[in-house]
C-alpha cells in the first residue's frame, strides 16, 4: 500500500500543472466556443492557451517562419495521459482498500460513470 501511495503521489504532482492547463483551457472552450480560424490570430495570453490546448503549439506571428511541430508536446501529453490512467487506477484501488464499507465507494464510482451518460443521453434529446 505505501508503494501505491507513493506512485500515486508522485504521478498526480507530477501531471498536476499539465493536468490543471488542460482543466483550464477546456472549460473555458465550454463556455466560448468560437475558434480561431489560424492559430496566428491569438493575440490575448487566454487566445494563445487555447491554440495550445487545441494544436499543441504556442502561436507565434508568421515572421519566424512555419509553426512549430507539436511532437514534443504531444508526447509529455501522451506521456501524462498514460500516468493519470495509471494514477486514477492506483486511486481507485487506494479507495476500495482503505475504507470499510466499500459500498459507499461503489456509489461514488457508479455515480461517475452513470451521470455523464444521463447528461449526455438527456442532453441530445432536445
Amino acid at each position: 500500500m505505501k508503494f501505491l501511495r507513493r506512485i500515486h503521489l508522485y504521478l498526480g504532482v507530477l501531471y498536476a500543472p499539465l493536468l490543471l492547463f488542460f482543466l483550464g483551457t477546456g472549460w473555458y472552450q465550454v463556455l466560448n466556443p468560437d475558434r480561431l480560424k489560424s492559430p496566428s490570430e491569438a493575440e490575448t495570453w487566454v487566445q494563445k492557451f487555447r491554440v495550445i490546448h487545441t494544436d499543441q503549439i504556442y502561436p507565434r506571428d508568421n515572421t519566424l517562419g512555419k509553426f512549430a511541430s507539436p511532437t514534443l508536446f504531444q508526447w509529455l501529453v501522451y506521456g501524462m495521459s498514460a500516468a493519470l490512467i495509471l494514477a486514477t487506477i492506483v486511486g481507485l484501488v487506494l479507495a476500495f482498500r482503505s475504507v470499510k464499507p466499500r459500498w459507499p465507494v461503489w456509489l461514488a464510482l457508479g455515480l461517475g460513470i452513470l451521470l455523464p451518460i444521463l447528461t449526455l443521453w438527456f442532453g441530445s434529446a432536445r
